[in-house]
């Protein structure tokens, strides 16, 4: 917070070509509070990326062009398998040297992986491909394309941005206006709120639940551990993206929304287009659709949304790329079997889809909405134990549970009352009244705003007045909440 406070402060006392160099070299200083001899790394791909770009427009041979494309992606990709999968292909690998009785293979160095190079790398690699597809131009100018790569407040853990997002904006002179600082403000007060207060405290009962023995659950305890972690997650990672996007929004930068109230859709693939948007549209326009053949765009916008050509595209190519595209999906959120079958559950739950919208009338309106997320949100709840799951054996047990009529006559969760591990009663019980302002307080806000005032009225002082109460109560709760906290869930990735 010290940090950002100083940037922010030093950021608008400078003229646009100062704010550049002060986000490249702050961005680096940022992420050297993690570890300095690894920033060479996310600059090494910031180098591959800028060369081959520049390559790509100066050149008109096609063949060229691609091979520079190759280049991008081998160096890149390169990189992030040496980090984040030479001990998954190893550990493999001796798995099967083991059944032909091979010997052991072990590294003579240890291999620590990069926080954030899952997110940089890609965006990074999509800056390339949008110059060889003609979206956008390479940019001559170094220093404002490793901005655009290194910028901190999304660094970590994003959102992935487009070139064409955020470049315009770190080249364009910003005015320092009000409402950016304000709106950033809550944007970050809501973060911390959701992480500190809500995710850290589902967290400590995921971690006891996932740490008991699969053989001692029953059907409810896996429902239960389920809906925990999906909550958990989702407030984590979406309090991170509140304050990624809130900080960029102090410094006058506008950055896509990366959540959209997933839990609310109606079905699998609307789940995607709410889910971790930033990924989800990433990969549709770089693996999904050009498996296909299908031209894709430029904005990070809509998750895994249909295009009207790739409707057009049906039969066993349409479905070989959307089970390709998910077991990557799986494997980008971690080294282990467990994130492929998370992948290929969400890629079974999407043809499922397919294949009953097919059958079924599209009328029903609401009614259909009700049903269909009834339907989709457990499954996509359950889809989380895989992700959570230590091992493959253990995600087997817990899902197979679920299948087991006489399992559900079990009501006792980790050996204990089952109520106490629900409910986390051990908690001050005033924190359930604050939680309970904190929704009344949301929705008193949201009516004034929305219903009582124009929209126009945006600086009205009964708005101000409202969410600066609210506001209070919120930074109230941080502080009470604030402790030795769990990192945020994505860093891993």
């Amino acid at each position: 917070m010290i940090f950002l406070t100083l940037v922010v402060a030093l950021y608008w006392r400078l003229d646009q070509r100062r704010r550049l160099y002060l986000l490249f070299a702050t961005s680096l200083v940022f992420y050297g509070f993690w570890r300095w001899d690894f920033i060479p790394v996310m600059l090494a791909s910031t180098v591959i990326d800028y060369v081959a770009a520049g390559r790509i427009q100066a050149s008109k041979d096609e063949g060229r062009r691609k091979a520079w494309v190759a280049i991008s992606l081998v160096g890149n990709l390169g990189l992030l398998c040496f980090f984040k999968y030479a001990y998954f292909i190893l550990g493999n690998v001796n798995g099967i040297g083991a059944a032909f009785g091979f010997e052991e293979i072990s590294l003579p160095w240890t291999i620590i992986l990069p926080i954030g190079i899952s997110f940089y790398t890609f965006q990074s690699i999509s800056y390339t491909i949008d110059v060889y597809r003609g979206y956008t131009e390479a940019r001559r100018d170094f220093v404002l394309f490793a901005t655009y790569v290194t910028l901190f407040p999304q660094l970590v853990a994003g959102p992935i941005l487009r070139s064409n997002e955020v470049m315009w904006q770190l080249e364009t002179p910003r005015q320092f206006q009000a409402t950016d600082l304000s709106a950033g403000l809550w944007l970050i007060l809501s973060g911390l709120f959701l992480k500190v207060v809500v995710a850290d405290n589902i967290a400590g009962l995921v971690d006891a639940g996932f740490l008991a023995p699969p053989e001692t659950f029953s059907a409810l305890d896996v429902w239960v551990l389920a809906f925990l972690f999906g909550f958990q997650i989702y407030f984590d990672f979406s309090a991170y993206s509140h304050i990624a996007i809130g900080s960029a929004r102090l410094l006058g930068l506008r950055f896509p929304k990366n959540f959209d109230f997933p839990y609310f859709a109606a079905s699998p693939r609307e789940f995607w287009q709410r889910w971790h948007i930033s990924l989800s549209s990433w990969i549709r326009d770089y693996l999904y659709l050009p498996l296909q053949g299908v031209r894709a765009g430029d904005r990070s916008v809509g998750g895994l949304r249909r295009t009207e050509t790739h409707d057009l595209i049906s039969g066993p190519r349409r479905t070989g790329s959307l089970i390709l595209t998910w077991a990557i999906m799986g494997l980008w959120h971690g080294a282990n079997w467990t994130f492929v079958v998370w992948g290929l559950w969400h890629a079974a739950l999407v043809l499922l889809h397919r294949l009953w919208t097919a059958m079924v009338s599209s009328q029903g309106g609401a009614w259909r909405r009700v049903i269909g997320w009834t339907i989709s949100l457990p499954l996509v709840m359950l889809g989380w134990i895989p992700f959570r799951a230590e091992t493959l054996e253990d995600s087997w047990q817990m899902m197979r549970l679920t299948l087991d009529p006489s399992a559900y006559l079990n009501w006792h969760l980790i050996g204990g009352d089952y109520l106490w591990a629900v409910l986390p009663i051990n908690i001050d019980p005033k924190a359930y009244l604050w939680c309970a302002l904190i929704f009344l307080g949301h929705v008193f806000v949201w009516t004034v705003q929305c219903h009582v005032l124009p929209r126009a009225t945006e600086g009205h002082w009964a708005v101000v007045v409202a969410r600066g109460l609210y506001a209070s109560v919120l930074a109230a709760l941080v502080f009470i909440f604030l402790q030795p906290t769990h990192q945020f869930i994505y860093f891993q990735f």
